[in-house]
């Protein structure tokens, strides 16, 4: 859970190449998102991308759909503000999934929890350009806050921070509290990627807030 890739593409990589190079930077948990596929596509995407973790012994989770996930079986499904509510989630793939859901304030922690998420994914830390439609922009304080409200309200999920993060705001960001953090952008527009998860994945395990 310290750091989860979310795929995505650019000018060099595909989704596929994008994971390959997370897996052997030594990331261990994988998110595939492809928003703007089709059903087709992002099924013959994840047939590989689930084989390609499960032989590094990764997690793999896909974003928002939640019938392919049932369909090959994946470890869990990663629900947006716009997806299929949790519990209608959850009652559908039963205890044997992770289900994540994304978050932008303490309140919607709350109703994650009681609809029975296994994780949250808080954001966004700042400005970035792989999500449309952000929600107003956290910030470390903003972490600092919900993680205090979480603890108060005896919460104990997970929480991952996302949303435009780099390796210099790792060890800022671990201190407020965090779980760990949800890249994309910064492992693949680095010059070496798999030398750069590899360095990413070190930061947080050398700031994790104690």
């Amino acid at each position: 859970m310290e750091l989860q890739f979310i795929s995505h593409h650019n000018g060099r990589y595909s989704y596929l190449d994008s994971i390959r190079l997370a897996l052997d930077g030594g990331c261990r948990w994988v998110q595939l998102r492809m928003k703007e596929a089709t059903h087709e596509e992002a099924r013959n995407v994840a047939l590989k991308a689930q084989r390609m973790c499960a032989e590094a012994g990764a997690k793999f989770i896909i974003d928002d759909r939640v019938a392919l996930v049932k369909e090959l079986q994946a470890d869990g499904v990663h629900l947006g503000k716009n997806d299929m509510p949790i519990a209608e989630a959850r009652a559908l793939l039963g205890n044997g999934y992770i289900i994540g859901g994304t978050a932008n304030t303490f309140d919607d922690v709350k109703a994650h929890a009681e609809a029975g998420a296994d994780y949250i994914g808080c954001g966004p830390f700042r400005f970035t350009t792989t999500k449309k439609g952000l929600a107003p922009i956290l910030g470390l304080q903003g972490y600092r806050d919900i993680v205090r409200q979480m603890t108060e309200a005896g919460i104990r999920l997970p929480i991952v921070a996302i949303g435009g993060i780099t390796a210099a705001d790792i060890p800022s960001i671990m201190q407020t509290g965090v779980t760990g953090v949800a890249l994309s952008g910064a492992v693949l527009n680095a010059s070496d990627p798999v030398e750069e998860m590899q360095c990413l994945l070190s930061l947080i395990r050398n700031n994790k807030h104690q």
